[in-house]
Formats: structure tokens, C-alpha cells, sequence
């Protein structure tokens, strides 16, 4: 019988199924940060249980990391508490801790491709949604919740029901200063964010199999966006050539071995998926979004469409201050915002020097570039991408999630417009009464250097 890679990927790691019921699931990795995990290992600590295989989980704080003196003690209360208890946690149970300031540390979704923890073909679970980042590896990677992070932490395994599945081809050539950014805010205007709920989406199609790996994490990083399960894309040469001499990639004969499976991992000619969506490359331009969630975005160039009637979509312009049927090109922006999980690795870096390269930040504009982890940092340096970007009038903060979502020093003021480079844009998602604008790394930078809304394609 034909299987998706969903497939294959999910029946080699049943453990059982219970009758009429879950399937008992087991995980290869188990990622934990300081936000969700707490209450899971004091319910490790309730019933005097260890960790069933402490190496197979890797810590490390990131949502609540201040992006500045992390050589220095965290000064907001709540934010010490979470780490600080990270680092007792990990330290009482045995387990891999990356923590401020380890040359390891930074968003976990960013530290585990980099570093070779994710793998093609591994179960993947953390209590964060875009645990689905990991799936551009080959793998099958959700976010979980409290309760059943201290069901892995026990156990190694999961209770889940199966979802669905669902194919996004997207075929043709992404045009001038298009990005997988781009194309995840596009298929989400199409889609709307509830489009994939109960689904894991494989992506497939040209135009996917030409991103680079950094692209193929940004693109499932989205997922969750839809409102899918979790997201992936089938491993290729492009994804062994990232992998290959990576800190704990399989070496030597292990790597030969593993490699030959990996390349049995992609779904069979024939396998039928519950759901197929198809999108053109060529349709796409460079996106921005206008309202409070990820699936109100439009192309640069578009206009704000009319309301659909709804008393949602009414509050959310509102609390934007925009109107339907007005453009968005030339609106003046207060921040811009460079990093998270969605948009934090070294190409994201090198897209944006390459717009600012011999021009100079707007002196409107507050602008925070914040690597997504220490080995970005180190490359940013490596490549003299700091020194492009310093002539330019920028700094580089210290690795963490940071203006992503409100849970630390950098967050945006009420009332002011930010063009962020994050997965979100719920109302307050970047502070109280924050308004936030989601865009490709490009078109941040565009807007960086002319403190307005522009279309990146001008300074290509």
C-alpha cells in the first residue's frame, strides 16, 4: 500500500494503539523551554518519577532571555524565575541544559536544525506551537501541552490521535525578492488560518524543493499559522548537504547508515492524500500583513480588501488604524524587527544586509536584529555581515526570541507600527497595543532604511 512520508514517518514509531483510542507514540526528541515546562517537572516531582531517557531531551531558555547583558543577571523578576527554574530542573533530572550564554544557546527552533539534533525521519514534540519548524527536516514535529511534555518527560512516549493529511504543491519560479516568508503569508490570504486545521501538510512542488533549508524552516515554521497539526518537506540532497558535519549528525559508518534510510523518505508516487492544495510560484509577490492575524495579508502592492462582514474584521482594522480599499505603501513605521524562530538564521541576516549595504537606517525607525542563536551570531561575524550592518547604523542584539511576543524587555510601544519578521500579529502578541506588520527579512530591511512601508524590489 502507497504511504505519505507523514505515513511512514508516524507507523515506525507506534508503539500501540489503543482500541478506539489514541495512538501511543514514541518521540525521538523532546525539546523543553522555560515557559511550558515548570508544571510538567513538578508533576515529575509529585509522583518521584526520573526521566525515562534524559538523553533524548535537550533544555535551553529563549522566550524570556533579555537580548542584552546576558553576562548580567535578569533583572525582570518573572523572566529570572522561568530560567532560573530551567536550569534546576534540568540540573535535578539529568538533562542536556543550554544555558544563557553556552555557545548553544538560542531559540530552540533555530539551535536544533543548526546543531544536528533534528533529523530527518525523528519524532520531534516541544511545549511550543512551532515545534513545526523541525519538520523541514524530514521529520514529524508539533507542539505539545504541559501535561503531555511530563507524559514524554516519564515516558518517551505520547498519546495522540492521528491527524490528516494534506499536500501544498507549489510548482514555478518565486520572482524578483520573493521569499518562503512570502509564500507562507500568501498561501495563508488563500487559505485563511484555520485553513489546514486537523491536518499535517507536506509541502512539495518546485518551487519548495528550491528553497535553501533556511527557507524550508521558515515555510514549516507557518504551519501552525494555518492552523495545521504540524508541517514538513521530504529530505533531499539539499537537506543531507545541511546536515552533513553538523555537532550531532550521525559520523562515519552511522552516517552512511542513516543516510540511506533518509533517502526512502519521501511519499510514494501513488500515496493519496486526504487533501490537495496547488498555488503557482509566479502568483506571489512580496507580502505584508494588515490586520491581527497571520492570514490577513496581501501583497505589497495590493490594497486593504473590502470587510467580509464580520464584526472581526471591522475591530481588527480598527485597532490597526487602517481602512479597507487603502494601500498600505509609504505608511510611515515606528520599529522594525529581524529574528525569531520564523526568521532568525544567517540568511535572513545576509537578505537584510543586502538591502541596507551602503544606505543608512531611517532616523525613525528603532530597529532590533536579534540572531536566533549564538552559531548565527558567530557566522554574522564571520561573514562581516556586522560590519555591513553597523556602516548601516545597525546593531546586533544577543540571541532570544525577543520582540516576537511580549514576555521580555523587547517589546513594542501601544499605538506604534513594527514590521516584523515574526509568525504573529495578534493583537498585544508584540506588547499592549502593539500594531504589527509580518514581512519577508527584504522588505523589514526596505522599510529599516526608508522608515515606510516599501515594496524590497526597489533597492533589487
Amino acid at each position: 500500500m502507497a504511504n505519505t512520508l507523514f505515513d511512514k514517518i508516524w507507523d515506525a514509531h507506534v508503539v500501540q494503539q489503543v482500541e478506539d483510542g489514541p495512538t501511543q507514540l514514541y518521540i525521538d526528541r523532546l525539546y523543553c523551554h522555560e515557559v511550558t515546562s515548570p508544571q510538567a517537572f513538578a508533576g515529575m516531582r509529585a509522583r518521584g518519577l526520573k526521566c525515562f531517557r534524559p538523553d533524548h531531551i535537550y533544555c535551553m531558555p529563549d522566550h524570556n532571555t533579555p537580548t542584552h547583558d546576558q553576562d548580567k543577571p535578569i533583572e525582570d523578576p518573572v523572566s529570572k524565575t522561568q530560567v532560573d527554574t530551567l536550569a534546576k530542573n534540568a540540573e535535578d533530572f539529568g538533562l542536556n541544559h543550554f544555558g544563557m550564554m553556552h555557545p548553544k544557546n538560542g531559540i530552540i527552533h533555530v539551535v536544533g536544525p543548526e546543531r544536528g539534533l533534528t533529523l530527518p525521519g525523528m519524532t520531534i514534540v516541544c511545549g511550543d506551537s512551532h515545534t513545526s519548524t523541525h519538520g523541514a527536516m524530514g521529520a514529524v514535529a508539533f507542539g505539545i501541552g504541559t501535561s503531555e511534555v511530563e507524559m514524554v518527560l516519564a515516558s518517551q512516549c505520547i498519546l495522540q490521535a492521528r491527524p490528516k493529511t494534506m499536500r501544498i504543491t507549489i510548482d514555478g519560479e518565486l520572482g524578483k525578492g520573493v521569499t518562503a516568508k512570502d509564500m507562507a503569508l500568501y498561501m495563508m490570504s488563500k487559505m485563511t488560518t484555520s485553513g489546514a486545521t486537523g491536518y499535517f501538510v507536506e509541502y512539495a512542488g518546485s518551487a519548495v524543493r528550491n528553497l535553501s533549508m533556511e527557507g524550508r524552516l521558515t515555510l514549516c515554521n507557518l504551519s501552525i499559522e494555518m492552523g495545521a497539526r504540524g508541517g514538513m518537506v521530504a529530505p533531499d540532497e539539499t537537506t543531507f548537504e545541511y546536515i552533513k558535519g553538523r555537532e550531532y549528525a550521525p559520523k562515519g559508518e552511522e552516517w552512511d547508515k542513516a543516510l540511506a534510510y533518509w533517502r526512502t523518505l519521501k511519499s510514494d508516487e501513488d500515496a493519496v492524500f486526504d487533501k490537495e492544495v496547488r498555488y503557482d510560484a509566479a502568483d506571489i509577490q512580496p507580502m505584508i500583513t494588515y490586520g491581527t492575524n497571520p492570514g490577513m495579508g496581501m501583497g505589497i502592492t495590493e490594497q486593504i480588501p473590502q470587510s467580509d462582514g464580520t464584526a472581526s474584521f471591522e475591530k481588527s482594522l480598527n485597532y490597526m488604524g487602517f481602512q479597507a480599499g487603502e494601500g498600505l505603501l509609504g505608511k510611515k513605521i515606528d520599529y522594525v524587527f529581524l529574528g525569531a524562530c520564523t526568521n532568525g538564521r544567517i540568511e535572513d541576516f545576509r537578505a537584510f544586509a543586502s538591502i541596507v549595504k551602503g544606505r543608512k537606517k531611517a532616523e525613525n525607525v528603532i530597529a532590533w536584529l536579534v540572531p536566533g542563536s549564538w552559531m548565527v551570531d558567530a557566522q554574522i561575524r564571520e561573514e562581516g555581515l556586522d560590519k555591513v550592518l553597523a556602516e548601516a547604523g545597525f546593531a546586533i542584539r544577543q540571541p532570544g526570541c525577543s520582540a516576537c511576543l511580549a514576555m521580555n524587555d523587547d517589546k513594542i510601544p501601544a499605538g506604534k507600527y513594527s514590521v516584523s519578521t515574526s509568525n504573529r500579529n495578534f493583537e498585544g502578541r508584540q506588547g499592549p497595543g502593539a500594531r504589527t506588520l509580518l514581512a519577508s527579512p527584504l522588505t523589514a530591511a526596505a522599510a529599516a532604511i526608508t522608515g515606510v512601508i516599501t515594496d524590497p524590489r526597489e533597492f533589487m
